[in-house]
């Protein structure tokens, strides 16, 4: 059971107080909440496995992981409390008790005034968070194609082949074509072809023979249950964690500090280099960080930066962009981060909650965290869907003209119409260099 203690009791204006919170990954809500607003309180338990610290959920008080700011009342001084550094985030909450905030947290915190706003003061502590992290030095972005939100898991090579040919004949300045979940036969079992791919290599070669970049999506902290790394090296997972149930499957999580399962990940993603591709998105991240009894013993989020080292040093250079990751606990360790939930074709999340895919869950998270790019990385805010088909399509694709530090097209290119062709070619000629939004 998690061990509260008090370390802060602010004086405040239950009327006017507004407080920030900081979600534990990419798709956990997050944002600036009135003091009366109620809690988000997911009900679903895959629901909180998926999107939410898994084994410190919210409950009744708005409750931030690893940061957590309140603002009294209306122009009033900014109270900041985060945790520690990347390896050191707790659960931060804030517990009303009359006039007066509690704030309760269940590790070491840092506690911070600012005569700021809260949006100011966030950057301005984002600064010290970031260097203590060791961040590196924060590249620009390429232009993307993505399979995603077009093909999902029935992506096959001949899509990847038509939007290839599509770029080159509608002249879209589109740097990688990232092939997404499909490609592969099982969750962990990366270098083996699901039937619709012959190679990596073919494809891979195709795609740079075309002038543009190869990318690749993998979930390297999963392991599926009904994978072949599952069967056959049991003892390369962290036991008794479940990571949630997807892909109609339970999911398992890779020991990165077991050392065969260690060189196994490296040998992956430096296949993956030497096959050619220099971009890559690495998803469901938060698998790497949930609390469990490991091979060697360490906190989650220090084996979770293990892990992040590893793909790091097999990859060199290549692009590295996190999703479903831990934000704070991922500081320094990539160069993109998706910063909110999946959008999708439809506006209003699944069952209303605002960790599922939907446009106004991404939307709200990505305003929400729009001060971290260009402090922390280049915010990926999701990829910009523009088809006739996709619902309320123009506030989708301002939201990410607006905050796309990363831009990236997930259609089907020959289903664009005039307008959505457009818009495309427009949102990928101009791409913000990676400095703080305003």
């Amino acid at each position: 059971m998690t061990a509260w203690e008090v370390v802060a009791e602010v004086p405040v204006d239950p009327d006017t107080c507004s407080i920030y919170v900081e979600g534990w990954q990419s798709w956990s809500p997050s944002g600036v909440r009135r003091l009366a607003d109620p809690a988000s309180v997911p009900a679903d338990p895959n629901v909180i496995a998926l999107g939410y610290r898994a084994d410190r959920p919210p409950g009744m008080f708005h409750q931030g992981e690893g940061l957590l700011a309140v603002a009294p009342q209306a122009r009033s001084e900014v109270h900041l409390f985060a945790g520690t550094g990347p390896e050191s985030l707790p659960s931060i909450r804030a517990v009303p008790a009359g006039a007066v905030l509690r704030i309760e947290a269940d590790g070491p915190v840092v506690h911070r005034t600012a005569a700021v706003g809260v949006d100011a003061a966030l950057a301005d502590w984002a600064h010290a968070f970031a260097h203590e992290a060791g961040l590196r030095e924060i590249r620009p972005a390429p232009t993307v194609w993505c399979s995603w939100y077009q093909y999902f898991t029935d992506v096959t090579a001949g899509d990847i082949l038509e939007n290839v040919a599509a770029m080159d004949r509608l002249d879209l300045p589109i740097d990688v074509v990232q092939i997404d979940d499909g490609y592969e036969r099982e969750i962990g079992d990366w270098l083996h072809m699901s039937g619709r791919f012959d190679s990596l290599r073919g494809i891979a070669d195709l795609i740079r023979g075309h002038g543009r970049r190869a990318g690749i999506w993998v979930a390297p902290f999963l392991v599926g249950e009904r994978s072949e790394l599952a069967e056959r090296h049991p003892r390369w997972l962290v036991p008794d964690i479940d990571a949630g149930q997807n892909w109609g499957q339970r999911l398992r999580v890779l020991d990165v500090t077991h050392p065969e399962a260690a060189q196994w990940l490296g040998e992956v993603f430096a296949t993956l280099r030497a096959t050619a591709f220099d971009y890559f998105k690495i998803d469901f991240c938060y698998a790497g960080a949930l609390a469990g009894r490991r091979h060697e013993p360490m906190p989650a989020l220090a084996a979770y930066r293990v892990g992040l080292a590893l793909i790091r040093e097999a990859i060199g250079d290549a692009y590295l962009v996190g999703c479903g990751a831990p934000t704070l606990g991922s500081v320094g360790m990539v160069d993109a981060m998706r910063v909110g939930p999946d959008t999708a074709a439809h506006y209003e999340p699944t069952d209303g909650d605002l960790s599922q895919p939907g446009q106004r869950s991404a939307e709200a998270n990505g305003r929400a965290r729009s001060w971290q790019h260009g402090r922390f990385w280049v915010n990926d805010p999701d990829c910009l869907i523009a088809r006739p088909a996709v619902e309320r399509r123009e506030e989708w694709a301002s939201h990410v003209e607006r905050f796309g530090g990363l831009r990236a097209s997930s259609d089907r290119l020959t289903d664009l119409d005039a307008w959505g062709l457009a818009t495309t070619r427009r949102l990928l000629s101009s791409v913000p260099p990676p400095v703080p939004f305003a």
